[in-house]
């Protein structure tokens, strides 16, 4: 069942716990988008929009459920890595591209907030809300939980943060590109020594050493496909995939294995799953990789390269080879995916319904749709904590 602000706000006055008092339940945190809706394939702005929100749902259920939503800025611009999840579930960063034009409400600007989530807090609440850079987009935090990477896609830079007692803090700035080269996605290697950060406008993934809470930027980039968007990397490590979202012209797009144990670390597949591969997930034990399909769902109506559904596709990795095993429509607009640890179930985000649909997998051809959650605000970034 949903729990509405107005219920929301009555457990915040009583006092009363929204999330199960033994916290067993797998997290997953998903940022919902209140203020941009789809008008037959264009992106517009709400005439005096509620405000945006997050929602925390158990993903062990069966079928995951909805435990509580709060009040905090989010955009569906960028990829729907702008959630991160620490790996104790203890706490969650939202980042927020953009924000409405206060000169003019019927247009956005690019925002540069960060809010810091408290999960273990009955209710959830944010404690913090850091400035970090503009049109800040994907978010990662390090196994440590000691240090993030915002990528602020309307600057050209990567911000570096460190977490310290409860405290989030902007360290430093990398600048990776010209200020359009569109920083969008941020991850850690499972060593935590390296980096990645794509870059949809000039097609990099920009590779950052890590030391401790020190990151440089080497100068070296990694060519995957075209807008290079979500990526991710899970499993042993020994790779990364990467979305290649390409320029939205009905062509199909693709996906990229990135080798992370060769040195230097390259692309060494690539396979075609589709118009536009907004979002992107390995399972946790790194045998799948879940990917959001556009299909032409955010296209107008009349375009050639409509089609009234998006997919989900997943893809069994072996080695560095990359097999489809199993499809599934689902809505328009669709953004993230996020799996459970045991790999048997996944949620994708869908912007225009303001849903989340839930579907279990057997781990073979069996993809099958088991509930779906309402979400006050169009789903547009999601995470679990990193296994």
């Amino acid at each position: 069942m949903i729990i509405g602000f107005a219920r929301l706000a009555l457990a915040l006055a009583a006092g009363i716990s929204v999330l199960p008092a033994a916290a067993q339940a797998q997290l997953a945190v998903s940022a919902n988008d209140n203020k941009a809706y789809l008008d037959n394939g264009v992106a517009k702005t709400v005439p005096n929009a509620q405000p945006d929100t997050v929602a925390i749902i158990d993903l062990s259920a069966n079928p995951p459920k909805l435990l509580a939503e709060l009040q905090a800025p989010a955009s569906v611009v960028g990829p729907p890595g702008s959630v991160a999840v620490a790996a104790d579930e203890s706490f969650a960063l939202v980042t927020s591209a953009m924000k409405v034009d206060p000169a003019d409400p019927t247009k956005q600007v690019p925002d540069d907030s960060l809010s810091v989530i408290d999960l273990k807090s009955s209710p959830p609440k944010v404690t913090q809300t850091v400035t970090v850079g503009k049109g800040a987009a994907g978010v990662s935090i390090n196994k440590a939980g000691t240090l993030a990477l915002v990528a602020n896609r309307s600057e050209g830079t990567v911000s570096v943060l460190t977490i310290s007692g409860g405290k989030v803090e902007e360290k430093e700035k990398i600048k990776l590109g010209e200020a359009n080269s569109g920083p969008s996605h941020p991850i850690f290697t499972r060593d935590g020594a390296m980096a990645l950060v794509t870059r949809d406008n000039d097609h990099k993934i920009s590779v950052l050493t890590v030391a401790g809470d020190k990151v440089e930027y080497g100068k070296r980039d990694i060519n995957a496909g075209l807008r290079p968007y979500q990526i991710d990397t899970t499993g042993n490590g020994d790779v990364a995939i990467v979305a290649n979202i390409g320029i939205g012209g009905g062509d199909a797009d693709t996906i990229s294995v990135i080798d992370l144990k060769a040195k230097p670390s390259r692309v060494v597949n690539t396979v075609t799953v589709g118009q536009t591969p907004e979002g992107l997930k390995m399972s946790p034990d790194g045998q799948h990789v879940a990917v959001t399909v556009m299909n032409g769902s955010n296209k107008p109506k009349e375009s050639p390269f409509f089609n009234d559904f998006g997919l989900v596709k997943i893809y069994r990795l072996s080695g560095h080879n990359l097999t489809q095993v199993a499809e599934a429509p689902v809505g328009h607009w669709c953004q993230g995916a996020a799996w459970s640890k045991d790999g048997k179930q996944i949620l994708v985000q869908c912007m225009v319904e303001k849903e989340i649909f839930a579907f279990s997998f057997d781990g073979g051809k069996n993809l099958q749709k088991i509930g779906s959650i309402k979400t006050n605000g169009g789903a547009a970034g999601i995470r679990t904590a990193e296994p």
